[in-house]
């Protein structure tokens, strides 16, 4: 009898370490009791929907039946209907969701919970903190699982998972599908808001007749901005990116691959000032340029301009730092000075070809990710140089790849005839200072040849008037001629045959 005792004693003390208690199990974050009070209040009072529907989603939700439920809350708002405990039953009867959820029995013991919706905003903001540390969970076993393959990418799965993250930090849980109905709804109200911006649906480059024809640098776009050495390829984007971030007011960010951050900043100082490149270079100012320095820099000073000079970056550290950029600075257009000088960062094999297609691939990808336009420079070939007649730049002129075409939404040219000592463009207007922005693919608009002011002292375009490149010939014609007419004279008064 003893032993048995003791036998049973003993298997007493082992069973502790073989099974696990109930309570000591992991139980996934949750908040139903305030999932229930949100609810409840939805179905009490209408007004508790504006304070909760743009903080929560239906996936927000632990339990399935709430998920259902807040649902068809939401698709009753969407069509201005009211909200209450006979609508929601009504719509979740003709849906078939109904009985999943208990029936009218559970909305009506949903509607008891609460007395009123002073606090919903504040229950559904614990909601979506218990919703963010479910999906944290989800991301970090996906990592776990993958991170034992060790058939995995070591450098794709570092990029999937900072990827996940960033849409767990910002809300955006990526979605299977959108249904008509919402993405109606969305570019109806879009087009109400261009429709009050002057026909301008995107980032305004600050080159009006450019924006005439873009309607802006639109949201995950990926724009292609190529010309030969010496045309004004930098200059031109630093112009626009000090339209943006100085006038209005949008934040963005430059990858500079060729310059250093401090010579980028002094040709926009030099752009800003009005002072030369070369007197700023020397230090050679007068009293008044230093003046005229300090007090015109301010603006340039306050303005919401990121500058990264990290020299041959690779794909996967540009997605990383625009990531954060997006996230910490709101940036609103990403300018890469330039797409050759890049690198694929080992995800590549072969040839020179095939990286550069892989790096115009992910450019597309991050414009579409982060919802941003991207503006990559990109070197054409010397068939330019050739080439007789006007030398001006062609599609097939694009270096390296084929694929740059064809993953851009916008492919476009800097033009200056002045380059090649063409001293007139083809109507006889002259093209000195002058430079032309040729819009050779325009996946969602028409195509333009738009002519702009270059000032190369100061690496600055700016717009052309309309009536400067006439106002031109026409001052060079009496220049010619040794006459200048005065307004009321008519040269035909005299005729010399």
């Amino acid at each position: 009898m003893e032993n048995a005792g003791n036998k049973q004693f003993a298997n007493q003390k082992r069973q502790p370490k073989n099974v696990i208690e109930l309570e000591k199990g992991r139980i996934p974050p949750q908040a139903v009791d305030f999932e229930e009070a949100v609810l409840g209040a939805l179905l009490i009072d209408n007004s508790a929907i504006n304070q909760v529907i743009d903080i929560l989603s239906p996936e927000s939700f632990y339990k399935e039946e709430h998920q259902l439920i807040f649902k068809t809350v939401k698709e009753l708002f969407g069509d201005s209907q009211p909200v209450d405990i006979l609508t929601v039953a009504n719509l979740m009867r003709k849906n078939g969701d109904l009985s999943s959820v208990g029936g009218e029995y559970y909305l009506i013991e949903l509607s008891q919970k609460v007395s009123s919706s002073a606090h919903s905003e504040f229950h559904a903001r614990i909601i979506v903190q218990k919703h963010i540390q479910r999906e944290m969970i989800r991301v970090a076993s996906t990592i776990i699982t993958s991170a034992f393959d060790e058939s995995t990418d070591v450098f794709d799965l570092l990029d999937q998972a900072e990827q996940d993250l960033f849409e767990v930090a910002h809300g955006n849980i990526v979605k299977n599908y959108s249904s008509a109905h919402d993405l109606i709804k969305e570019a109806i109200s879009k087009i109400e808001e261009i429709s009050k911006q002057e026909g301008l649906s995107g980032i305004p480059s600050g080159f009006s007749k450019v924006d005439r024809v873009t309607s802006g640098w639109q949201p995950s776009d990926l724009v292609i901005l190529a010309a030969r050495p010496g045309m004004g390829k930098t200059a031109f984007v630093l112009s626009m990116a000090r339209n943006i971030a100085v006038d209005h007011k949008r934040a963005v960010a430059v990858f500079s691959l060729e310059m250093s951050s401090v010579q980028l900043i002094t040709r926009l100082i030099s752009s800003e000032t009005g002072l030369t490149s070369e007197k700023l270079r020397k230090g050679n100012l007068d009293d008044h340029e230093w003046q005229q320095l300090l007090t015109k820099v301010k603006n340039l000073e306050r303005a919401p301009l990121f500058i990264d000079d990290t020299p041959a970056i690779s794909v996967f550290d540009l997605r990383a730092k625009c990531r954060r950029l997006v996230a910490q600075h709101d940036v609103k257009m990403i300018i890469i000075d330039y797409l050759q000088l890049m690198t694929a960062g080992g995800k590549a094999g072969g040839n020179r070809e095939q990286e550069i297609s892989t790096i115009s691939r992910s450019l597309k990808s991050i414009a579409k990710e982060l919802n941003v336009p991207v503006i990559a420079l990109s070197q054409l070939s010397r068939a330019v140089e050739t080439r007789g007649g006007d030398k001006r730049p062609m599609l097939s002129d694009l270096r390296e790849s084929g694929a740059i075409e064809q993953d851009a939404d916008i492919v476009s040219f800097i033009y200056r005839p002045e380059y090649y000592d063409i001293t007139e463009w083809a109507d006889g207007s002259p093209s000195e200072g002058q430079a032309e922005f040729i819009i050779a693919k325009h996946r969602n608009g028409g195509l333009d040849n738009v002519r702009l002011r270059f000032q190369g002292a100061m690496a600055k375009f700016s717009d052309l008037e309309e009536n400067e490149g006439l106002e031109s010939m026409v001052l060079e014609s009496k220049m010619n001629t040794g006459s200048f007419l005065d307004e009321d004279d008519d040269p035909y008064d005299e005729q010399p045959f």
